[in-house]
């Protein structure tokens, strides 16, 4: 609907293309999760409780694999600018249709969103509609029993990860049917 409008009312003549964009925070605090053991034995991880922290600003296409992350030390309206502003210089040629959340700060008044994107805010209380959520649990099943001593370590480690996404591996984890079967009829 969002890409005939686009194109038959607006008379936008660019690529339409749908993403999902969302934030996530990675810490310096331990991850625990399932560690493989013998029966009936209690597994045991070193773990650390260090409480400083980096967010990551994320928008996947999930018909394509495309995406776009990018690291920010807030989680704020100014953050949130400047990451629009970089998704539209990356893809300044198509037109952004970018499924998120309701966070205030994608809401605040003073946001300027770019012309080549349109924001598509999903229902309040929902994010498991949002497929980017799940490339956030695939990157912290990862992170599970990781040490990192610094925040620069946990950026290089978070840089060598997300170099080793595939935009393959990102459509097999965000390709849900209802999706790929939803932007087949648009014709996106």
């Amino acid at each position: 609907m969002l890409a005939w409008f686009s194109l038959n009312v607006l008379g936008i003549k660019r690529r339409v293309r749908f993403f999902c964009q969302d934030e996530t925070r990675f810490g310096l605090k331990t991850v625990s999760g399932r560690k493989i053991t013998a029966k009936g034995v209690k597994p045991i991880g070193k773990v650390q409780w260090q409480f400083k922290a980096t967010y990551l600003y994320g928008i996947v296409e999930p018909q394509t694999g495309a995406s776009f992350f990018y690291e920010f030390s807030h989680l704020n309206t100014d953050c949130f600018q400047i990451f629009l502003n970089l998704v539209a210089a990356q893809f300044p040629e198509d037109w952004l249709i970018v499924q998120l959340d309701n966070g205030a700060f994608h809401k605040a008044k003073r946001l300027q969103v770019p012309d080549n994107i349109v924001l598509l805010f999903q229902p309040p209380h929902c994010p498991e509609l949002n497929p980017i959520e799940q490339v956030w649990q695939y990157l912290k099943r990862r992170f599970r029993w990781h040490l990192p001593k610094t925040l620069e370590e946990l950026r290089q480690w978070m840089t060598q990860k997300l170099q080793a996404l595939s935009p393959e591996t990102i459509a097999s984890i965000t390709g849900r049917a209802s999706i790929l079967e939803a932007l087949s009829v648009a014709r996106i």
